[in-house]
C-alpha cells in the first residue's frame, strides 16, 4: 500500500486548520476596532456632527482628549461654537486650559463677545487673568466688560458703611456734610492687579474733607459745591485703580453743627476750670501763711511772756546782790502803776500790763 497520498492528506488538514485560527483572530481584532470605534462614534457623533453643522470643527482626538482629560465635552463645544458664530478663533485647547485652571470657559466667551460688539480691544488671555483675578469675589469677567461699556454710579460714602455724608469742617468752625456720586467705567487693561471700588470711595471721601477744609467758609462750599467736584477731579484719583473715573457730582450738601464755638466754649469751660484751680492754689498758700504767721506771732508772744517772766528773776538777783534797794523797788512799782493808769485813760490795755 503506498502511503504518499495518506500523508498529503493530513499536512492539507493541518494547513486548513492553521488557516482558519489566523482568520479567527484577524477577525477579532477587526471586531474589536470596530467596536471601540462605534462607542466613540456612538459618545460622540452628534457633538462632531452638531460643531460641523455650526462651522466650528473639530476632530474626534479632540474630543477624546477633553474626555479622558475630564472636561465636559458638551459645554466646551457649545462655548467654542458660540464663539466662533461671533467671529472669534478661540480653540478647543484654550478653552479646556482654561477650565482646567479653575476659570469659566463660558464667562470669557460671553466676555469676549460683549467687548467685540462694544468695540473695546480684549485679547482671550487678558479676559482670562481677568476671569480669574475675580474668582471668589463675587464678580465676574462679563460684569468688568459690561461696566467698561455702561459705566456704573458708586455711592461715596458707601451705605453699607453705616455712613450717610461726608463730613468736613471749613476754615470758619462750620461743618459741611456732603454725599457724592461719582461715575466710573472699568479700565481692563489695569482690571488686574488695580484697586477696588473702596480704594475711590476712600480717595474722593479725602478729598471732599480736603476742599471743605481748605474753604475759607461754610458759605462758599453752598453757593458753589461743584468747587468741589472739579478740585477732587483734578487730583487723578483713579490712578493705579481697575476704574476710570468719569466724574463726581455732589449729590447733597448740609450744614452741620458750629464745631468751632464748640471747640471755643470747650476751650473757655477748661481754661475756667484751670484758672479756679489756680485760685485754689493761691487761696491754699493764703490760707497756709496766715496760719504760718499766726503761729509767728503766738512764737514771738511766747517769747515776750519768757523775756517777761525774766524780769522779776532779774531783780530779785538785784536783791540779794545789793545792786538795788527797797526804795527802787516801790519807785520801779509806782512808774508801772502811773504807766498803767496812762494806758488806761488813752483806751489802752493797761490793766492788763499792770496785772502782768
Amino acid at each position: 500500500m503506498n502511503p504518499l497520498p495518506y500523508l498529503l492528506a493530513q499536512f492539507e488538514n493541518q494547513n486548513q486548520s492553521s488557516l482558519g485560527i489566523g482568520t479567527l483572530v484577524v477577525i477579532g481584532v477587526v471586531g474589536l476596532i470596530l467596536l471601540v470605534f462605534a462607542i466613540i462614534v456612538f459618545n460622540f457623533f452628534f457633538v462632531w456632527l452638531r460643531a460641523m453643522a455650526a462651522g466650528a470643527k473639530v476632530t474626534f482626538m479632540e474630543l477624546i482628549a477633553l474626555r479622558l482629560r475630564s472636561v465636559p465635552v458638551g459645554m466646551i463645544v457649545d462655548t467654542r461654537i458660540t464663539a466662533v458664530k461671533s467671529g472669534l478663533n478661540i480653540s478647543i485647547d484654550d478653552l479646556s486650559t482654561h477650565y482646567l485652571s479653575g476659570g469659566n470657559a463660558v464667562m470669557v466667551t460671553q466676555a469676549l463677545i460683549a467687548a467685540r460688539k462694544a468695540g473695546i480691544h480684549l485679547d482671550f488671555d487678558r479676559a482670562c487673568a481677568i476671569d480669574l483675578a475675580t474668582k471668589g469675589t463675587g464678580k465676574t469677567v462679563l460684569e468688568a466688560v459690561k461696566t467698561s461699556v455702561n459705566p456704573k454710579v458708586i455711592d461715596v460714602p458707601n451705605p453699607s458703611t453705616g455712613r450717610s455724608t461726608i463730613d468736613g469742617v471749613a476754615r470758619d468752625g462750620i461743618v459741611v456734610k456732603a454725599k457724592a456720586r461719582v461715575t466710573v467705567r472699568t479700565n481692563l487693561d489695569r482690571f488686574v492687579g488695580g484697586a477696588t471700588e473702596e480704594t475711590i470711595i476712600a480717595r474722593v471721601g479725602e478729598g471732599i474733607v480736603t476742599t471743605i477744609g481748605s474753604s475759607d467758609s461754610y458759605k462758599v462750599v453752598l453757593e458753589n459745591p461743584d468747587r468741589i467736584s472739579k478740585t477732587v477731579l483734578d487730583k487723578a484719583l483713579d490712578s493705579n485703580t481697575a476704574f476710570e473715573i468719569l466724574s463726581i457730582d455732589i449729590a447733597d450738601v448740609d450744614v452741620g453743627e458750629n464745631v468751632g464755638a464748640k471747640l471755643q466754649a470747650e476751650q473757655a469751660e477748661a481754661n475756667k476750670l484751670i484758672a479756679q484751680a489756680q485760685a485754689e492754689v493761691r487761696r491754699a498758700m493764703a490760707v497756709s501763711l496766715e496760719q504760718e504767721n499766726l503761729a509767728k506771732v503766738q512764737e514771738m508772744r511766747a517769747r515776750v511772756v519768757e523775756a517777761e517772766a525774766q524780769v522779776p528773776l532779774a531783780m530779785a538777783e538785784a536783791f540779794r546782790s545789793g545792786n538795788r534797794g527797797v526804795m527802787d523797788y516801790y519807785k520801779m512799782k509806782n512808774i508801772q502803776a502811773d504807766t498803767g493808769m496812762r494806758e488806761g485813760i488813752a483806751g489802752g490795755t493797761g490793766g492788763k500790763g499792770q496785772g502782768s
